[in-house]
């Protein structure tokens, strides 16, 4: 009876947070002036928030009939579903692209085909790979928000200080690797004295025995570790092959994962952990990169807003992170973006796609993505807009969106588990705890046998799933 009662206590609570966050049981609600009210969640924080508030107050001073109200949700994934399947979610929502094809297959999102054909919007008015982020099944689920794309980033003082040239990047996999040696310092005991030595001028002897503390790093791969389980990108490889097979054990992972350990096989287990034990939080001084601990790294065209913040003295430039095969993948990056969705179930749908559709003007796009100091999704831009932008390389982050090596994440709704699986994968293998070969057959198993019991479910619902979503009449 206890637990019985602590249940509706819960879902009494549930209920109310959803009912606190969308208006649930509230009729429509007008401001003074007669516009009607509608709710857009939005993950954002920060810059970033106040750079959507920006357009936000723009569509709500440019017309007389709709006011949005934008509040900042944390945890915004599981609130919404919570919400949607409650009946009760916002008019519109930001989403993370990834979970768009999740979100779709669950019923939580509109399909917006037809409201973009009513307004004149194409899927040819993006950039390819951005656009293919909102898509999933044939059907359009969202538009572009803010996009983004992953670089290597470096920092020009410690090349300098190396011997290397500050102004050129490594131009292969292997190159990097040679750089990150050099650029490595080491604290030795050396005739009774600690003294400290690059790792290239270390005795082979010395580097067999590995009894030394790391002082700085030229590279580490599992930093910052948001990308590790997509390293098989850049060795020429893929994820998925189709939507029906997984490829953690393909030649390509096995080599990424070599890769990936070969750090800790050269640098020592022990030392790497203590090494990083020290890095503070990333948007923060004490980061990895940004205190310098760490001289190259794979991060996103965000970046520049850290280092701005937290290291405005640093030295820095970015280039494409150098693949394995660089005459044939000469710029592997991978993409994503920000979303604006219609959650399935919103009071004023017709309404929500307004708004969104405002901000999908080039202007309106360009307010939000020079405030968030990120590269629009659209094909054109402004004459100026890469000109003005402070982030003096945001070139190579278009560049790279449009790169016929850019990737993303798999367009699968097994993406979460398998990324998860992967993701131990390869903290066994950096730790020396398992070979490649037995981390990627562990995972490969597990992820194939979920993989297949969800498309025998798919195939059971495509035909009555797809028909629903063609003859969707919200719009």
């Amino acid at each position: 009876m206890r637990i019985n009662k602590c249940l509706v206590l819960i879902i009494g609570l549930i209920g109310l947070m959803t009912s606190m966050l969308s208006g649930c049981g509230e009729s429509d609600r007008y401001t003074d002036d007669g516009k009607l009210v509608i709710q857009y969640w939005e993950k954002w924080t920060g810059f970033e928030y106040d750079a959507m508030k920006a357009v936000v107050d723009k569509y709500n001073e440019s017309q007389d009939k709709v006011f949005v109200e934008m509040l900042p949700v944390s945890q915004l994934d599981s609130k919404l579903l919570l919400a949607t399947a409650g009946g009760n979610p916002p008019d519109v929502s930001g989403l993370w692209s990834y979970l768009v094809k999740t979100f779709s297959e669950k019923g939580a999102l509109t399909p917006l085909d037809k409201a973009m054909a009513k307004r004149g919007i194409s899927t040819d008015d993006y950039i390819p790979v951005l656009i293919d982020l909102c898509q999933h099944r044939g059907f359009t689920w969202g538009l572009p928000a803010t996009p983004a794309t992953i670089a290597l980033h470096w920092n020009k003082k410690l090349f300098r200080e190396s011997g290397l040239d500050p102004n050129m990047a490594p131009q292969s996999l292997e190159e990097l690797d040679a750089m990150s040696d050099a650029l490595t310092i080491v604290r030795i005991e050396r005739e009774g004295k600690d003294v400290e030595v690059r790792f290239t001028d270390l005795t082979d002897t010395e580097k067999e025995a590995k009894n030394f503390d790391l002082v700085r790093v030229g590279h580490l791969p599992h930093v910052p570790g948001w990308f590790n389980t997509m390293w098989v990108y850049w060795f020429d490889g893929d994820l998925l092959e189709g939507d029906r097979k997984i490829l953690a054990d393909s030649p390509e992972n096995l080599a990424a994962l070599a890769w990936y350990r070969s750090y800790t096989e050269k640098l020592g287990v022990k030392n790497v952990q203590q090494f990083a034990a020290g890095f503070g939080n990333f948007a923060s001084p004490q980061d990895a990169f940004l205190s310098g601990k760490v001289a190259m790294v794979i991060q996103g065209v965000w970046m520049h807003n850290f280092i701005e913040k937290y290291a405005p003295s640093m030295e820095w430039a970015a280039a494409p992170f150098p693949s394995v095969n660089p005459k044939k993948t000469p710029f592997v990056t991978i993409a994503e973006c920000d979303t604006l969705v219609v959650p399935k179930g919103a009071k004023h749908p017709e309404e929500a796609f307004d708004f969104i559709a405002f901000v999908q003007k080039q202007e309106n796009m360009e307010l939000l993505c020079m405030g968030q100091k990120k590269f629009s999704p659209l094909k054109k831009v402004s004459d100026d807009f890469v000109s003005s932008h402070p982030n003096p390389y945001i070139q190579t982050f278009i560049d790279g969106a449009w790169s016929k090596d850019a990737k993303t994440v798999p367009k699968s709704p097994i993406w979460k588990e398998y990324t998860s699986e992967m993701g131990v994968g390869y903290e066994q293998v950096l730790s020396l705890r398992k070979t490649p070969e037995d981390a990627a057959k562990s995972v490969q198993e597990r992820i194939q046998r979920k993989l297949d019991g969800m498309v025998r479910r798919w195939d059971a619902v495509k035909t009555e799933r797809l028909e629903q979503w063609a003859n969707d009449d919200t719009f």
